[in-house]
């Protein structure tokens, strides 16, 4: 398959794209291709298709077809491998589709593939439902349902493609067709998992469930030593409080929060970002356990809406910073997990600018995660009771080996307690042997490279975490 070398090899896409076409040296191209990760700004793709509709799609994929190229697709271009940018690709550009029809009669929710996650929750929210997704507002909703979806409505109601009913989606020979448990149900089971491989999904349809407006939200700070307690006693504690709570955590070092003492700025600190959407009278309960673990330094959990409570990780990834990530699933927390996190916080390379440079997440899994067996989709949730990430951002490209290094050296001190199953989006590609193993047992991947050698042969949907390339060096 080949890559295109200068933009007159491009001339003769079809005037029939209704969408914006962006070739290097246009107007509009560097905007076009800007993602939230700066690390790939220099990736060339061939030529940016900013789709209007599903017909726009269908045209795309028949020019890489004719022309023998590969197609990157960007919806939310909030990946952190900056795939949706790929050097000499087509990109099939989503971001222009933003269609959201909710039917408050049943809950179903359908999102065209560049809805951010901030849009969607907005457009549900109106009627007072969420779909159960991601936890950063700019973050595309398709992208993060078709790896998988997780957030703080997880224990509630299981991960994002374990709420998706059908997609509406484009093959790479150009077809349309409905994806569902009874239209391609086997290609429905891979998408819900591995779905960068396959098809293009145009739209997606969800079971959207009340939530909101109201809910409780904020964060509660400890310092080192507390937060050591903390890490040793929120397991148990979280097998007795409701699905409505969720707690993931944030280490960092400290930044300037309001009621922060000012000797620890910059020391290492656990931010517990607390979300709890039952009833309001019910707060006190769901947490007393919780709160009895640690003494904090502040307590900023307040009433809020549930827009407010799903944007409180905004902040601590803004858009155009360098980053790198690595992770997996934890089956459990504990005070080990907590100095070990520490001691790679007082180890990270000094920050390159005004936010922090490196933190350590532990995203709140389990709950109704496990209510779906570990086949139901190609997404795996065996160990799936925390998510561990390391994220490194930075500003200056001089600093990219240095920050890399922690992010790597920092999954490999976690990996012995690590499940081998994970969830492919919140960590940069590590990898054929990983890839092989991330969605769970040998059946389930073989699976997976049987759906992609009948729906994408030719590798022509290549820059994602590629299942052909994966099986192939098997």
């Amino acid at each position: 398959m080949s890559n295109i070398s200068s933009p007159g090899d491009l001339a003769d896409f079809p005037a029939s794209f209704k969408g914006a076409v962006f070739r290097p040296g246009d107007d509009g191209y560097a905007a076009a291709k800007r993602l939230w990760n700066a690390r790939r700004s220099d990736q060339m793709p061939a030529l940016i298709a900013r789709a209007a509709d599903p017909d726009d799609v269908v045209v795309a994929v028949g020019y890489a077809a004719e022309h023998d190229l590969t197609i990157a697709v960007r919806s939310g271009g909030h990946g952190v491998d900056c795939a949706a940018m790929a050097d000499g690709a087509l990109v099939v550009d989503l971001s222009g589709m933003k269609g959201t029809e909710v039917d408050p009669e049943t809950g179903r929710a359908t999102i065209e593939a560049g809805v951010l996650l901030g849009e969607m929750d907005a457009a549900t929210q109106e009627h007072g439902l969420v779909v159960p997704a991601g936890t950063v507002s700019d973050t595309g909703a398709a992208g993060l349902a078709l790896g998988g979806g997780i957030g703080h409505l997880t224990r509630s109601f299981g991960a994002t493609v374990d709420n998706l009913l059908s997609i509406e989606a484009v093959t790479v020979d150009g077809r349309k067709l409905t994806v569902s448990a009874d239209s391609e149900p086997d290609l429905f089971w891979g998408m819900r998992g591995a779905g960068h491989n396959l098809v293009i999904a145009t739209s997606l349809t969800f079971q959207a469930h009340p939530v909101g407006p109201a809910v409780m939200s904020g964060v509660i700070v400890y310092p080192a030593a507390e937060a050591v307690k903390f890490l040793a006693g929120i397991d148990a504690a979280m097998t007795r409080a409701p699905r409505e709570l969720s707690i993931p955590l944030v280490m960092l070092p400290a930044p300037p929060l309001p009621g922060l003492p000012q000797e620890l700025i910059g020391t290492p600190i656990l931010l517990a970002l607390v979300i709890y959407t039952g009833p309001p009278a019910g707060y006190e309960e769901a947490m007393g356990e919780v709160g009895a673990l640690a003494e904090p330094v502040a307590n900023l959990v307040k009433p809020s809406s549930w827009l407010e409570a799903n944007s409180l990780v905004d902040p601590f990834e803004p858009t155009g910073r360098r980053y790198h990530s690595a992770g997996g699933y934890l089956p459990r927390l504990d005070a080990e997990v907590a100095k070990l996190a520490l001691e790679r916080l007082e180890a990270a390379p000094p920050p390159t600018g005004p936010a922090t440079g490196c933190m350590i997440t532990f995203p709140m899994l389990g709950g109704a995660i496990f209510d779906r067996d570990e086949d139901s989709t190609a997404f795996s949730r065996v160990g799936a009771e925390w998510l561990f990430e390391a994220i490194a951002m930075w500003d200056e490209e001089s600093a990219d080996d240095a920050y890399a290094a922690w992010a790597a050296d920092t999954l490999a001190a976690m990996w012995p307690r690590m499940s081998l199953s994970g969830y492919v989006n919140l960590t940069a590609d590590r990898g054929p042997e990983w890839l092989r193993q991330v969605y769970g047992g040998a059946e389930k991947w073989e699976r997976i490279v049987a759906l992609k050698r009948k729906w994408d042969p030719e590798n022509r949907l290549a820059h994602n975490k590629n299942v052909l390339r994966a099986a192939e060096e098997d």
